[in-house]
């Protein structure tokens, strides 16, 4: 296995690489790193979790100490696009720990931080500015920084970025920028987006793929267990109490779903927190930093935790709900079996989810093996149909028949009062 030492990266650089608990580089750092450090734009698709941030941060931290030069207000020499606010504050903080014996500005713009704050730390400069298109855009539209000096873009995650919607501010960004500059695309898959952007943001890059398209880690074992909607929660409870499943991620579909499953799960003793697009920023930090300290057991989130979050030594995660694309389960289950370390890939999968389920079987190559727990069966569906059939044939009508009987029956006896009343009037009189 290679090691960083061979391609020559300053002893500072090396110095934090090695602290971080870094020895041999992955294929993906073998791949891409002497490409960035000859100026080359590069396309690059990995499985989550083989090291992509070092396979760019490192390359660029060189350059910058190869290449000195004085900061320039409002200015920056590195830009990193990222698709979420958890990802753009973890690539910052991996590139900080790599360059902590530099003299480095590394800056985090994204939504959920104060504005104007943001807008006064621009104007001093910065070396690295890491960001989501939205709010880079906003201060862009705001004239509170230019992206003229830009000497290398990174667009990491750019499938995400894709799929949330930002493709039309990502092509404002990159009109803005310099055009003189290295270009680096960093994606889990090549889809067709991607390499639609790929075809515009790079000139003649090198491609590296260490991986098939959509693959999973040969890390990760994948279970499915099969349950009633309903009864989704009864039986994460009891796998996690049962097995004594120590620290577990959860992904569920909707926010509302999150909420509702966190307080459940906490009414049952298992202390959870959550993490969703409605959060502030401060408790999404403070959930995601219990979780990884231990206080809390179980992180519950909806798909802003997909995406490069690195969780040291993360043994499960749970999909309580099926994505809505069977890609999402990728980047979901990347969260585990990490650089090389063994993980668990649930999945609890309704009757109404086994379209889906088929559907991540055909996109990662591989029937998911089913686990039935006792006492949680899922009915048949023919028979469920019939059954409700039956209730509302012999639950609804009766009470309806019940009540039509009883209003027979008591305009009846009003009759048969008032029959007697004028017999007895006719006596009086």
């Amino acid at each position: 296995m290679m090691k960083f030492e061979s391609f020559d990266f300053a002893p500072e650089i090396l110095r934090a690489v090695s602290e971080c608990g870094y020895q041999e580089m992955t294929p993906v750092q073998q791949q891409a790193i002497p490409t960035i450090r000859r100026g080359q734009d590069v396309l690059a698709s990995a499985q989550t979790g083989t090291g992509k941030t070092a396979a760019f941060a490192l390359p660029i931290l060189q350059r910058l100490i190869d290449n000195p030069a004085p900061l320039a207000p409002s200015n920056a020499r590195v830009l990193i696009l990222t698709p979420t606010r958890e990802l753009a504050a973890q690539v910052a903080d991996n590139i900080k720990e790599f360059g902590k014996y530099l003299e480095l500005s590394v800056q985090v713009i994204c939504g959920g931080g104060k504005q104007d704050v943001q807008a006064r730390r621009l104007k001093a400069g910065a070396h690295i500015i890491v960001a989501t298109p939205g709010r880079l855009l906003e201060h862009l539209n705001a004239c509170n920084l230019s992206l003229s000096n830009v000497e290398c873009l990174v667009l990491d995650e750019a499938d995400r970025i894709l799929d949330m919607g930002f493709s039309a501010e990502v092509q404002k960004i990159l009109l803005a920028v310099n055009k003189d500059r290295q270009s680096l695309l960093f994606s889990a898959t090549f889809s067709d987006g991607v390499k639609k952007l790929a075809n515009v943001m790079l000139n003649k890059p090198q491609t590296v793929s260490v991986n098939k398209q959509n693959s999973t880690a040969d890390t990760v074992t994948h279970t499915v267990y099969p349950v009633e909607q309903k009864r989704k929660r009864e039986l994460l409870s009891e796998l996690i109490g049962k097995q004594n499943w120590p620290q577990v991620l959860v992904f569920a579909s909707t926010r509302e779903s999150c909420d509702e499953l966190v307080a459940e799960l906490n009414l049952d003793g298992i202390k959870s927190a959550v993490v969703h697009g409605e959060k502030a920023q401060g408790s999404r930090r403070r959930a995601l930093r219990e979780f990884i300290e231990g206080k809390v057991r179980v992180l519950v989130s909806t798909e802003v935790a997909a995406r490069g979050l690195d969780i040291p030594n993360l043994e499960y995660v749970v999909n309580y709900d099926l994505p809505f694309l069977a890609e999402d389960y990728v980047h979901r289950i990347g969260r585990t079996g990490r650089a090389g370390k063994s993980g668990m890939a649930i999945s609890f999968v309704s009757r109404e989810e086994e379209r889906t389920l088929l559907d991540i079987e055909a996109l990662i190559g591989q029937k998911i093996r089913r686990v039935m727990v006792p006492g949680y069966e899922v009915s048949n569906r023919d028979m469920l149909i019939k059954q409700l059939q039956e209730r509302r044939r012999f639950g609804k009508k009766p009470q309806r028949d019940d009540n039509a009987a009883a209003q027979v029956m008591a305009e009846a006896k009003l009759q048969s009062q008032r029959t007697r009343l004028r017999k007895t009037v006719r006596k009086d009189k």
